[in-house]
């Protein structure tokens, strides 16, 4: 039974839909404001060094990088909130569900993953943890952008808009607050920039597998083969869902 609705599975598709476009557009318009952020903040953080003096003029100048720093960061803020909202429209019309097999919220099935990953490296254990729709490594990649959100987003705010700030901000915290701010705000994106280079795009676009780069983030579609390769518990639960259909038709 199993086997004629793994057929007739991949007869109705050679390709699902893993993001709708409205998930792309979102993503799309993410990595867009990161990278202008990434190049006008790195600019404007070492504008005064003479080395770097030819990367700020690029941007025309500190006035006019801080001009599209503010812009695209307030864009980001606003693409992670409608984002949130976004997803509480899906979970609300149930148009999105809880399940373990596809959840992109933590579980304690993740941390016995990447145990068992790590024994798979190691070659003490012969089989790869089964992952659900995400894996630990693209949770964790996810959630890293609340934590960015939540420290980059709000001393930029503050930093970008000081006044309005200065009304929250305690009369006894005005010495050393701002301070922190900057060094929240700058160490944290150089953080943000290192891990997004060096985690995100290995493992999203340069890893040998799907050099030059993933094409999921446009097309939204991803591939039955692949899809049962890599996350094969949301390929099963595709099963088992398209045969209770055929049961009940």
């Amino acid at each position: 039974m199993k086997s004629q609705n793994s057929t007739s599975l991949k007869n109705s598709a050679e390709e699902v839909e893993r993001f709708n476009i409205i998930f792309r557009i979102q993503h799309v318009v993410m990595f867009t404001t990161f990278l202008l952020l990434a190049f006008t903040g790195w600019g404007l953080k070492f504008a005064e060094i003479d080395v770097s003096s030819w990367w700020i003029r690029i941007w025309g100048g500190p006035r006019t990088a801080g001009i599209i720093h503010r812009i695209a960061g307030v864009t980001m803020i606003l693409d992670f909130i409608f984002h949130v909202l976004y997803l509480g429209y899906l979970f609300v019309t149930g148009k999105m569900q809880i399940r373990k097999e596809t959840t992109i919220l933590p579980l304690p099935k993740d941390v016995k993953d990447v145990v068992h990953n790590f024994l798979y490296f190691l070659g003490i254990s012969k089989t790869r943890p089964k992952f659900g729709r995400f894996t630990y490594a693209q949770k964790f990649d996810y959630w890293a952008v609340f934590w960015g959100m939540f420290i980059i987003g709000l001393s930029g705010l503050a930093i970008a808009f000081p006044i309005q700030a200065s009304y929250l901000i305690p009369q006894g915290a005005t010495e050393w607050i701002w301070q922190l701010l900057f060094i929240l705000h700058s160490d944290e994106a150089l953080l943000a920039i290192v891990f997004i280079l060096f985690w995100h795009f290995y493992n999203e676009h340069l890893k040998p597998e799907v050099f030059p780069m993933s094409w999921v983030w446009l097309t939204g579609k991803i591939s039955l083969r692949e899809l049962r390769h890599k996350h094969p518990l949301e390929y099963d639960l595709m099963l088992k869902e398209k045969s209770e259909e055929e049961e009940g038709g």
